[in-house]
């Protein structure tokens, strides 16, 4: 990257990229040399494109699709919507600067407002009353492909956008309301999807338990929690670690996130009755070792998954329960038996985010009475000291900057199993599966104890348990 005589160096430069730098510059220039990591030329070249965002709005992001453009070429290319195009350019520029997850487009009486959730909290970006709202719908739409005449019923498309060399997926969701439609857009950074399992925040015993479960021949294993807990995260990093070539990986998703190498990956539709259950049974024709399921949503597909389980395939799939041991609970409630769900499943992964406190200006102090009894009651050490938020420049007056991650994870041995296909109830699972600093709010405490998170976020992500 060329700037005033300096040239900035990433880790992957080629000598073909040093001449070209060399006749831009000039045979006779002398620039600067500076060799960065990745993560720091990725700073780098966000930061210039921020500085000349004028000059970047036509080159930033680029449609993948040229048939998009081709399809509305009066819309987009009209001087009068240019405008238009430069702001929606710099929302979704802003909100992948900001590491959002989503980008809120909410049309209401007075005009347009606009979010972005950015660590788990929706951020206020914009609030306008002289903003053409039709026109900046009508703009998300047609990147999106969906058909800018029906403002009738919801719509769902994708846009593809490159953002200095970064591939950035984004799905987009329309919704018909009072005062216009609603779009929402889902951000997926592909160059972010696989983590190492050190960097999910994970520990050492639970990588090690993660990796005795990927290695099982067969069997289902669950990664439970809301919708962003983070779950598909996991499950691609467990299929990285079952990733080899004497074994044939499958999966079936919707959407599909992350390109992964090596790994056939299916979208389902169910419009056109392409179901989890439909495109599982499809897999299993595919000579499959190991199957991962996006989601088990009904009982259709938990019967499916069960019995590729039974017949020697290893199965990971994500499932909606408040906990690990609830997955056996939700289970029952999409009517598998006891004995199958004994004979069965393998491992659950329960997860949960954590705000990161910002380093830059946490501040400590002993903790109070109530923060107290929540240590003794989970048998855990009281810490010396706990840290509150405060907010300042660095984390955008939060207090908080970025995530971390807490998992509750069983194993189900022998007892457990046995437990299952008698019936237990889930507080008898509980109690046979996990210690109490094995618990998720115990995992929460545990990062409270070293400084990375508050009491309050705890409480408000996993809620205060007894």
């Amino acid at each position: 990257m060329l700037d005033a005589g300096h040239l900035v160096l990433g880790p992957d430069y080629t000598a073909t990229g040093l001449r070209e730098a060399q006749r831009r510059l000039g045979a006779d220039a002398c620039p600067t040399v500076t060799l960065e990591t990745a993560a720091e030329f990725e700073q780098t070249l966000a930061r210039a494109y921020q500085s000349n965002e004028t000059e970047a709005d036509g080159v930033l992001f680029d449609l993948e699709d040229t048939n998009i453009n081709a399809r509305q070429r009066d819309l987009l290319e009209d001087v009068v919507e240019a405008p238009v195009i430069q702001l929606v350019n710099q929302l979704l520029r802003r909100a992948i600067q900001a590491g959002a997850s989503d980008l809120h487009i909410e049309p209401f009486e007075g005009g347009l407002r606009v979010r972005q959730r950015v660590d788990g909290f929706l951020q206020p970006v914009m609030v306008r009353s002289d903003v053409p709202v039709r026109r900046v719908v009508s703009r998300l739409k047609v990147m999106a492909g969906l058909d800018i005449a029906e403002t009738r019923l919801p719509q769902d498309g994708r846009i593809p956008l490159s953002m200095g060399g970064r591939m950035i997926d984004t799905r987009v969701s329309s919704l018909p309301g009072n005062y216009g439609e609603r779009v929402v857009l889902r951000i997926l950074d592909r160059s972010g999807g696989l983590m190492p399992l050190d960097a999910l925040g994970l520990s050492a015993s639970q990588i090690v338990l993660l990796e005795r479960l990927s290695a099982l021949p067969n069997g289902i294993i669950l990664a439970t929690g809301p919708t962003g807990a983070g779950k598909t995260t996991t499950l691609y990093s467990l299929l990285q670690l079952a990733n080899r070539d004497e074994r044939n990986i499958v999966t079936v998703e919707d959407p599909i996130e992350y390109d992964l190498p090596r790994i056939s990956q299916s979208q389902i539709n169910a419009e056109i009755g392409m179901t989890f259950a439909a495109g599982l049974r499809a897999t299993l024709r595919q000579d499959p070792d190991v199957i991962l399921v996006g989601e088990i949503r009904d009982g259709e597909t938990a019967s499916v998954a069960a019995q590729a389980a039974l017949t020697g395939h290893l199965v990971f799939s994500s499932l909606h329960a408040n906990g690990s041991v609830g997955a056996v609970v939700r289970l029952r409630d999409l009517g598998l038996d006891d004995f199958l769900i004994a004979a069965t499943l393998r491992g659950v992964i329960a997860q949960r985010l954590l705000r990161r406190l910002c380093e830059d200006c946490r501040r400590s102090r002993a903790p109070d009475p109530t923060e107290q009894s929540y240590f003794h009651r989970h048998n855990l050490d009281l810490p010396a000291q706990v840290f509150d938020a405060i907010g300042c420049e660095t984390c955008n007056g939060s207090g908080y900057a970025g995530r971390v991650g807490i998992f509750e994870m069983i194993e189900i041995g022998a007892a457990l199993r046995a437990a299952i296909d008698r019936g237990a109830n889930e507080g008898e699972l509980s109690e046979i599966a996990l210690n109490a600093g094995e618990t998720l709010i115990g995992q929460g405490l545990t990062e409270v104890q070293a400084g990375r998170t508050t009491m309050a976020e705890t409480l408000r992500v996993v809620g205060d348990v007894a």
